[in-house]
C-alpha cells in the first residue's frame, strides 16, 4: 500500500528525495499496510543527531492512551542525515514527507528536501493546472 502526500506538491518546490525507514509499534505498521496513515501536514526534523517524522497520523483500532501524531525516529545512515543537516542550513530547505509504503515486508518513508513556494506560485499552478484540463476536454470533445 502506498500513500501519498498530495500538499508537498502543491506547497514546496521538492529537490532531492531520500529513501528512509520508520520505526514503527506493530500497530502502526498494520494501520500503513491497510492504507490508514495521513502525512498530509508531517515533516521531518533533525534533533541530536537523529532524524524524526514529526506530524504524520497513523491511527491504531482498540488503544485507549496512545498519541497518533507522535514522533517517530527515521532510520538513516549517519552521513546521511550529516548531509542532509548541512544543505538544511545552507538553503533554508525544510525535509518533507512524500509518501510512505512497503517494501516487502518493510515500511518505507520517501523524504524530500524542499523549498517553500510562495502564495503567487501556488496561484499560477492552479491556473496552469485549469487552464490544461479545459484543454483536455476540449480534444475529448471534439
Amino acid at each position: 500500500m502506498k500513500v501519498i502526500n498530495k500538499k508537498a506538491k502543491f506547497n514546496y518546490n521538492l529537490l532531492d528525495r531520500i529513501e528512509a525507514g520508520i520505526s514503527l509499534l506493530g500497530g502502526e505498521a498494520k494501520s500503513v499496510r491497510g492504507g490508514g496513515a495521513d502525512l498530509s501536514n508531517s515533516f521531518a526534523k533533525i534533533i541530536n543527531g537523529e532524524i524524526y517524522l514529526v506530524n504524520a497520523n497513523i491511527p491504531i483500532s482498540g488503544k485507549k492512551d496512545y498519541s497518533p501524531t507522535r514522533s517517530r525516529k527515521l532510520l538513516l545512515h549517519k552521513n546521511q542525515i550529516v548531509s542532509l543537516a548541512s544543505r538544511l542550513k545552507a538553503k533554508s530547505l525544510t525535509l518533507v514527507a512524500t509518501s510512505m509504503y512497503n517494501k516487502g515486508r518493510l515500511i518505507k518513508v520517501e523524504i524530500a528536501l524542499a523549498k517553500g513556494k510562495r502564495e503567487f506560485e501556488k496561484r499560477r499552478a492552479i491556473k496552469k493546472k485549469d487552464i490544461e484540463r479545459e484543454m483536455a476536454q476540449e480534444l475529448t470533445r471534439g
